[in-house]
């Protein structure tokens, strides 16, 4: 198999297909595009997610940290607790440990997020320090939200810009290299969008507001995210090209390395499904968060397009396969 997720059909067939006991507690399970689970108790539901850091570099601690809170948030939860296992290769430095869980505390800190355990060992496993996190978060059990809740009519949001986390990863560990091609302030900007990868705010923010679904856009970027929405729906969903915005310097990385910033890993960004989707975009930009609407979902039979005025296209969105960000960092 390729580098990055496993590809749907194998995840269906070997993973989530060999799940075989259920319990009535369990009210949110394993699926395609389905970030977290849930269980019952009482009149809560603990929500928790899972998610290794495999492909980033100097800003490791800082991803693991986001990424669990995002998926946590996708469910219009607060992430309130994180375990954190550390897999270090042999060799690894008393210094490198330090400015790795640093990052961690700081990050978790501004999201008021304790870290409530983990694990951590030295192993020739591994060649370079692996990070996994699982995020517990708590809430209401009749105020869970699922990837699978979008329908038929519900606009399509779009949070920030598509290709911030893959921009902010590639710019920081190929910053000598892009150095010749961009200039200081353009680095320094592609850098910088390692400050916007949390979805917390916004995630609250549509939960409350009546989101029918979320999904933070990781691994696949906005379309792989738009396919898993629809599939874990059941859906049909229509993606306008035209109003996916992508910043300028997003746009010449990816030129760069001849890459698909639509596919490009995205964390920062979420997709959100909500019938009022004018109102979530303007309670969102109250709120100073950059929103637009990207599309709409579609009943089954209308397929999942992506259609482009300004090119004349009308292309079905593929399931998603290896990130973008691989074939940089292959």
């Amino acid at each position: 198999m390729e580098a990055g997720k496993v590809p749907n059909d194998i995840l269906n067939k070997l993973i989530i297909g060999k799940i075989n006991t259920f319990r009535k507690e369990v009210i949110m399970r394993p699926g395609i595009g389905e970030d977290c689970a849930a269980i019952e108790f009482d009149k809560y539901a603990c929500v928790m997610s899972t998610d290794p850091i495999t492909a980033a570099g100097k800003n490791a601690g800082r991803l693991a940290v986001h990424i669990s809170c995002n998926d946590i948030a996708s469910s219009g939860v607060e992430p309130l607790g994180m375990m954190v296992t550390i897999l270090c290769p042999v060799g690894t430095t008393e210094t490198e440990l330090e400015q790795l869980m640093e990052q961690v505390c700081e990050t978790a800190g501004q999201l008021n997020v304790e870290i409530i355990g983990g694990h951590t060992e030295v192993t020739p496993a591994v060649n370079k320090i692996i990070l996994s996190t699982t995020c517990v978060g708590k809430v209401l059990k009749d105020k869970v939200i699922s990837s699978a809740g979008a329908k038929p009519g519900d606009s399509v949001i779009l949070t920030k810009c598509a290709g911030l986390e893959g921009t902010a990863i590639i710019a920081d560990d190929f910053e000598d290299e892009l150095s010749r091609y961009l200039d200081k302030n353009e680095l320094q900007h592609a850098k910088s969008f390692i400050n916007s990868i949390s979805v917390v705010p916004e995630g609250v923010i549509a939960g409350g507001f009546g989101a029918t679904s979320m999904h933070d856009i990781t691994e696949g970027g906005v379309l792989g995210a738009a396919w898993e929405i629809a599939e874990a729906s059941s859906t049909g969903i229509t993606v306008n090209k035209d109003s996916i915005p992508i910043e300028p310097v997003t746009r010449r990385i990816c030129d760069y390395f001849g890459i698909n910033a639509l596919r490009l890993i995205s964390s920062g960004c979420m997709i959100i499904t909500c019938q009022d989707g004018e109102g979530l975009v303007r309670l969102l930009k109250k709120n100073n968060i950059k929103a637009s609407i990207i599309g709409l979902i579609t009943d089954k039979n209308s397929g999942r397009i992506l259609i482009s005025k300004q090119e004349g296209t009308v292309v079905d969105i593929d399931a998603p396969g290896p990130d973008e960000l691989y074939k940089v960092i292959k």
